[in-house]
């Protein structure tokens, strides 16, 4: 089990992030031609379209899931009709995302409008959620390799579009957006076939109502727990926007989240991977071996994120060939040390989803991005731009922990998960690294290998006792 843990997270994460090390590599090539302008106009248009993005579906890849693993025998007869509903759906909200893009660009943006826009919703025009249905139906039937051989190909495609678009035509913000969409397009068409007359997976637009009023009577609910991915990730330059910090600023606080989407995509990987494999052992009962490949996982990504963190500072200083926007690293610290949420959440919202108990979801994750919008709001008046890393950091803590004290969660759970052992170590963990990153590199590498030892320990440990059971 820990063997297929860890082979399809690294297989789902490692995929993107080979691409991610590509691109990583190609900073100090594309920064030279980008200024802090830039990354405020990617990072106010991200900020807002990623706030409608979780209407794209409207949640009800859940009811995709929970239909594959309780109904084996009939889920493509489902599947097609959501199949058909979303591809209706998506003109609508490629109408209302248009519609936010034109009220919302930047003043510096504002002669790229009409074609910014017509590069943000020409993929769902096209395609709809054709990726999104394909890439679940891989995911579930543990055949990772279909999507990771396409995260590679298109990720190293995305990277030379932004050098050929941001460093050979200095084309700027408009380089990422280009590149994006042209990205998106190959990226649905490659599963437009293999969805549609492999699979046999047509849409069927015909689709009974009443099917699509219950699937979405469970999974609107779930619209708030998605939303709070924005509310966390991409709020905070909204609000900065709003309350009239300069996009310059927006700018280098994007750059702190360098490292901090890498470690996001990781996190959604890990998930992808461990999904199945919880659910399997919800499915027979199996409380104990469940809880521990979470510990597992945990303990997996304390070792990646403070190994990752105390080397921030070189690591900037390697991949930002700016000097003002490599400042930033203490910043990424934080952000990066967030991520660490996310096992522990992986191990109540597993099981939540599986029990459909989508009602206490969308509570925990919509209260936390609530909490990070509001201290936003109020903090940043007084301490600047950069104290969004901080309350973005409040926010998945109390995503990741509050989950296993709600009543609906214990009525459903019979495993001690120690939740405030876990928070407080990833709070000591967090200052810890917050204060290492400026020590000497032989003392670094000391410490890097004392917690790889000492995490291993542990994690073999663990994985003992899954394999008694």
């Amino acid at each position: 089990m820990l063997k297929k843990l860890f082979s399809h997270t690294a297989i789902y994460g490692l995929a993107p992030q080979i691409t991610k090390i590509a691109s990583f590599f190609a900073l100090p090539i594309i920064t030279q031609d980008l200024t802090e302008v830039d990354y405020g106009v990617s990072g106010v248009l991200t900020a807002y379209t990623s706030a409608l993005a979780v209407l794209a579906t409207l949640g009800l890849r859940v009811v995709l899931v929970n239909s594959f693993f309780k109904s084996p025998g009939q889920y493509k007869w489902a599947w097609r009709q959501i199949y058909g509903f979303l591809n209706l759906w998506n003109f609508i909200y490629a109408f209302i995302l248009g519609l936010l893009i034109y009220l919302i660009i930047p003043e510096v943006a504002e002669q790229d409008k009409w074609i910014i826009l017509f590069l943000n919703i020409a993929p769902l025009v096209f395609f709809g959620q054709t990726k999104t249905i394909c890439s679940t139906y891989y995911q579930l039937k543990q055949k990772p390799l279909q999507i990771a051989i396409r995260s590679i190909v298109f990720g190293f495609l995305s990277v030379g579009l932004n050098v050929v678009f941001i460093t050979y035509y200095k084309m700027g913000y408009m380089g990422w957006f280009w590149s994006t969409f042209i990205v998106g397009m190959l990226t649905n068409l490659s599963y437009f076939y293999p969805l549609n007359f492999t699979l046999k997976l047509k849409p069927i637009f015909n689709f009974k109502r009443r099917l699509i009023k219950n699937s979405l009577q469970i999974s609107l609910p779930m619209v708030p727990h998605y939303y709070s991915s924005y509310l966390l990730n991409s709020s905070d330059k909204m609000v900065m926007d709003v309350m009239k910090v300069g996009t310059g600023d927006i700018g280098k606080y994007n750059v702190a989240y360098t490292v901090g989407s890498v470690m996001n995509s990781l996190g959604t990987a890990s998930g992808l991977a461990i999904g199945p494999l919880l659910n399997k052992y919800y499915k027979e009962k199996k409380e104990e071996p469940a809880k521990n490949l979470v510990f597992i996982l945990q303990i997996s990504f304390f070792l990646l994120t403070f190994g990752v963190c105390i080397w921030m500072k070189e690591l900037f200083s390697f991949l930002i060939r700016n000097e003002e926007l490599a400042k930033m690293y203490y910043l990424g610290v934080i952000i990066v040390m967030a991520y660490n949420y996310r096992p522990m959440y992986l191990g109540f919202s597993t099981k939540t989803m599986f029990n459909e108990k989508t009602n206490i979801m969308w509570k925990i994750s919509f209260g936390a991005g609530i909490i990070n919008v509001l201290l936003n709001l109020l903090l940043i008046p007084f301490f600047g731009f950069e104290v969004a890393a901080f309350t973005t950091f409040v926010g998945y803590m109390f995503m990741g922990y509050s989950g296993y004290y709600f009543k609906g969660f214990k009525e459903i759970n019979s495993a001690s998960y120690y939740p405030i052992f876990w928070i407080t170590l990833t709070m000591a963990l967090t200052i810890t690294a917050y204060y290492a990153v400026e020590l000497s590199k032989e003392l670094k590498i000391g410490i890097s290998l004392g917690v790889s030892i000492l995490a291993l320990i542990f994690i073999r440990r663990l994985n003992r006792l899954i394999n008694e059971v």
